[in-house]
This record gives structure tokens, C-alpha cells and sequence, in this order.
């Protein structure tokens, strides 16, 4: 199986990411959501939900908003590995994030 991870800032600015199976199994879920709550603490992301509850998928798109594009154009390593640990979070193949429209489709 191939993992696609789409992030999107708009039109014209998408950043595709693919993983192969044994690529990913290398790591797990519960690895990917430490370094999701670490980046969402260390960006300062400020939980979308006013209830004060943030699941993955908050985390992911928050962590994509705050990081910015920038670490998309130039952190090579970064959006690696925040497209990586994306795949592994939610264990979809194709996993489409459109940090404009705060969304994510699958």
C-alpha cells in the first residue's frame, strides 16, 4: 500500500508526500500523536474547539497552520516528517489537508 499526504495552502501551493508501507512501519500511531502534542505545545497552537477538547485532526491542521507553509518550502525534514507521522495518526492511504479551509478530506 501507498500513503499519499497532500498539504495544501491554496491554489498552485500543494506539497505531496508518499510513503510505502514499510516506510511507515517503522513507527506507530501512538508515536505520531507525541510528536504532534509536542509540536502543537512548542508552536503554541491555540485549540480550534472552544470546549477545550483537540483531537488528531485539530492537532494535525493546527500544527500545519502555525508551522506554516515556509516550513513546507524549506524544512524538508520537518514536512517529512509531519506528513509521515500524518499517515500513521490517521492510517488513511490518501489523506488530503487543506490548512486554508481548515480541513481535512480523506
Amino acid at each position: 500500500m501507498v500513503y499519499h499526504i497532500i498539504v495544501s495552502f491554496g491554489r498552485e501551493r500543494q506539497y505531496e508526500f508518499k510513503f510505502s508501507h514499510t516506510e511507515l512501519a517503522v513507527g506507530s500511531p501512538e508515536e505520531a500523536r507525541r510528536w504532534f502534542d509536542k509540536e502543537f505545545a512548542d508552536l503554541e497552537c491555540e485549540p480550534s474547539n472552544p470546549m477545550g477538547k483537540v483531537l488528531i485532526i485539530d492537532k494535525i491542521l493546527n500544527v500545519a497552520r502555525y508551522g506554516g507553509e515556509q516550513r513546507f518550502i524549506d524544512g524538508k525534514d520537518w514536512a517529512t516528517r509531519f506528513a509521515r507521522y500524518t499517515a500513521l495518526a490517521l492510517g488513511r492511504d490518501t489523506v488530503r489537508i487543506d490548512v486554508a479551509a481548515f480541513n481535512i478530506g480523506y
